[in-house]
């Protein structure tokens, strides 16, 4: 359970940079520093944070070679928050991408 915590946190870490880049129009290296004042970015960085210690706590509990891994959960989540929170397109190679990982994620869980 604290795995899966640590992947939603990490998730929604990204979900609330994107949020926070696109209120902001984007950075650049010129104003990248104004993000640490956008509220999305600092609740991303606090997720991320938050997250660290919790994946602190897994370490302790779960071999590396199965919660490393497992984590690319992430990225999946991550594809579902572009298709339905920012309405990006996901092309069939990227819905193939997410079976692979979590095809992946499901023989190193069962291991």
């Amino acid at each position: 359970m604290l795995l899966l915590f640590n992947i939603v946190m990490l998730a929604s870490g990204q979900i609330f940079f994107k949020l926070g880049l696109e209120k902001m129009g984007g950075v650049s290296l010129n104003n990248a520093w104004k993000a640490l004042f956008n509220i999305q970015i600092i609740a991303g960085l606090l997720l991320y944070v938050f997250a660290t210690l919790v994946w602190f706590v897994v370490l302790s509990r779960v071999p590396l070679s199965v919660a490393y891994p497992v984590q690319s959960i992430a990225y999946v989540l991550g594809l579902l928050a572009a298709l339905f929170i920012f309405n990006e397109p996901v092309s069939l190679m990227k819905w193939l991408g997410m079976i692979v990982i979590m095809v992946g994620v499901f023989v190193i869980a069962v291991d």
